[in-house]
């Protein structure tokens, strides 16, 4: 199996790990039952002992119309989706352009902005075990049951881009930092916001090294200069270990946390695909 040195430093969104060799999926004739997928890194804190790691070749970025339907490849990036539709006038995918990452883990962690998801205009995924169709999926916010690598996925096609709709989506990222992250640090708790808890506990702007939790939006851990891996864990924990004693909720990672001593019997290992 071929293979790809990156340096996660530079490679990841929160500009955090270290110069690894991954491991690149050209088919699946290839054990990657004990590696965990990476896309374009923009959900995933790399640890100091991480797992096998293992990459989706380039053969599995593309884009085609065929039959009424948008089939796309799962290494594909969001930017490039977006792009596409807006130049074939095809409707649904306009919050793409404020949603980075690449297919497979967009639609493995059902991807979106409040009610608009990557599931929506779903029809069937393609992975190295089957084949499933979207009532086949357990599914719902930022959540499926999908336990193979994702290779391919079928949409509705309907025509119609909307360019109000893509302000929208504007308006919606407006208050989110641009300075290095892994995105929204932990899911929104039932009824409530993680960013709304932070702030209650008095962690919204706290820093640690070079590590925060940003003024802008207190539910992004934000790299500020030369932040680690062990600065972002203590952060993590300590908001979930205060909003837990303050209001009794367990904050849940929206960030994979790729380090084998942090992944216990809900590892990532068994679910391997992320953005």
């Amino acid at each position: 199996m071929k293979s790809q040195t990156i340096d996660f430093a530079k490679f990841s969104s929160i500009k955090i790990g270290a110069t690894l060799d991954v491991m690149l999926l050209e088919d699946c004739s290839k054990n990657y039952k004990d590696s965990y997928i990476i896309g374009s890194c923009n959900n995933i804190l790399m640890g100091k002992e991480p797992p096998p790691l293992l990459k989706l070749s380039k053969k599995y970025d593309y884009i085609k119309i065929e039959n009424d339907t948008l089939k796309i490849g799962a290494a594909t990036p969001s930017g490039k989706i977006a792009s596409f539709c807006k130049k074939h006038d095809i409707a649904n995918f306009e919050f793409l352009s404020h949603l980075p990452g690449t297919l497979g883990g967009l639609v493995y962690m059902n991807a979106g902005l409040k009610e608009y998801e990557i599931f929506n205009n779903l029809i069937s995924v393609k992975t190295c075990d089957k084949e499933f169709k979207k009532d086949e999926i357990k599914h719902g916010y930022r959540f499926t049951n999908i336990g193979s690598p994702i290779l391919e996925a079928t949409f509705l096609l309907e025509h119609g881009y909307d360019r109000e709709r893509l302000l929208m989506f504007k308006s919606m990222r407006d208050n989110q930092p641009s300075i290095p992250s892994a995105g929204s640090c932990f899911k929104n708790p039932v009824g409530d916001y993680a960013g709304r808890l932070i702030e209650a506990v008095g962690l919204k702007g706290y820093r640690v090294g070079g590590m925060e939790f940003s003024l802008e939006h207190a539910n992004f851990l934000v790299n500020m200069q030369n932040g680690t891996f062990d600065e972002a864990i203590y952060l993590i924990q300590e908001a979930q270990k205060r909003v837990y004693k303050e209001f009794n909720i367990w904050l849940e990672c929206e960030i994979a946390v790729l380090d084998v001593r942090y992944m216990g019997e809900n590892s990532p290992l068994l679910n391997p695909n992320r953005i």
